[in-house]
């Protein structure tokens, strides 16, 4: 995304020119920036309000206008200012595949019309750090609402200082300026809303797909080999990973970090039926080697099979549930935790050798 901040042209360049069309034969080697265009929009403007407008600067912001847009899309919505070279545009640019969505795009040359007002100016760097997020992050309708509410909000702040040049009612525009910050607060809020639902997707995608994979491979060694605890351990706990997941979304206290990309997103994902499934894994040994004991009554296999199922479920459901009762069954680590770390014993000097506990 190309976010003009700065003007890199200066006003008499362009309206001293009076934003001539160039020689024919002229080729330029890049396509206008916004701030040519900027400029050249204020020379066409102070021309059309000048007792003789000059008909060389409607044809020079013409063909400035048509290369902007033929470089950049289209400009669907604007705001210029009317009394300093200040402007901003939204622009959509169509996809080279029809099945993808338009570019849009956020444009802001107003460092002239802010320069003597910074409470409008921080507000305007708000939109931008909002349209440079929604244009990275967001993708199809949440992009479009996103960046149109931006769009929307520095046309206002932009109008403010349009009124304060034209010396209006300085309380209107000090009451004006805050409702414009409760509604960047909204703005970031639905931001931040579609960028999480929009990362559960992709990280939903990656689970799924890596929990297919292992219940696929364990199911057909399952089937290639017989019963074996730990395959089934393998999709139970991998499939509870998936349940878990899903209910904490449901449940609306699921948040990512949305700005790391797509593929990280979709990694993590992936990982969670893994750690699910090596949970269960873990689980299920220790109820097969006897250390844990499940409250089955009888010896029936299958009961027994069942049980084993749901306890596998449960550890890749909850991981907490799965490390506390891991936890039970090796109580010696439990008490004596440098033994689990594998550090050497505290030797005490009034006595023999002993343990810390």
């Amino acid at each position: 995304m190309t976010i003009d901040l700065e003007e890199t042209t200066a006003p008499s360049a362009v309206m001293g020119a009076e934003a001539k069309t160039p020689r024919r034969g002229q080729k330029r080697v890049h396509p206008p920036s916004f701030p040519e265009l900027v400029y050249a929009h204020f020379a066409w403007w102070k021309s059309v309000h000048r007792p003789n407008s000059n008909p060389a600067a409607e044809a020079g912001y013409g063909h400035i206008l048509s290369r902007f847009e033929e470089a950049h899309g289209q400009i669907v919505d604007s705001y210029w200012c009317s009394h300093v070279e200040s402007a901003v545009v939204l622009t959509e640019k169509k996809p080279a595949l029809r099945w993808r969505s338009p570019q849009l795009t956020f444009h802001r040359v107003t460092d002239w019309a802010t320069k003597s007002h910074p409470d409008v100016a921080a507000q305007l760097h708000r939109c931008d750090e909002l349209a440079i997020r929604a244009k990275s992050v967001l993708n199809g309708v949440r992009q479009r609402i996103c960046l149109e509410l931006v769009m929307s909000s520095a046309s206002h702040l932009l109008g403010l200082v349009d009124a304060r040049a034209a010396l209006l009612d300085e309380q209107k525009t000090a009451t004006g300026l805050g409702q414009e910050r409760a509604l960047l607060d909204k703005v970031d809020a639905y931001y931040r809303q579609a960028a999480n639902g929009q990362a559960q997707i992709v990280y939903f995608a990656g689970m799924a797909i890596t929990a297919v994979v292992v219940s696929a491979l364990a199911g057909g060694l399952w089937l290639s080999l017989g019963w074996h605890s730990w395959m089934a351990a393998v999709i139970a706990g991998a499939i509870g990973a998936v349940v878990s997941v899903i209910q904490r979304i449901n449940a609306g206290n699921f948040d990512l970090s949305y700005d790391v990309g797509r593929p990280y997103a979709f990694f993590l994902g992936g990982l969670r039926p893994l750690i699910g499934a090596a949970f269960a894994l873990a689980v299920s040994f220790a109820f097969s080697s006897g250390m844990l004991h499940a409250p089955i009554s009888g010896n029936d296999p299958a009961k027994n099979h069942l049980a084993l199922l749901v306890i596998a479920f449960f550890a890749g459901f909850s991981e907490r549930w799965a490390q506390d009762t891991l936890a039970t069954a090796l109580p010696a680590a439990s008490l004596h935790p440098q033994m689990s770390s594998g550090e050497p014993p505290v030797s005490d000097p009034s006595g023999p050798s002993r343990q810390v506990p």
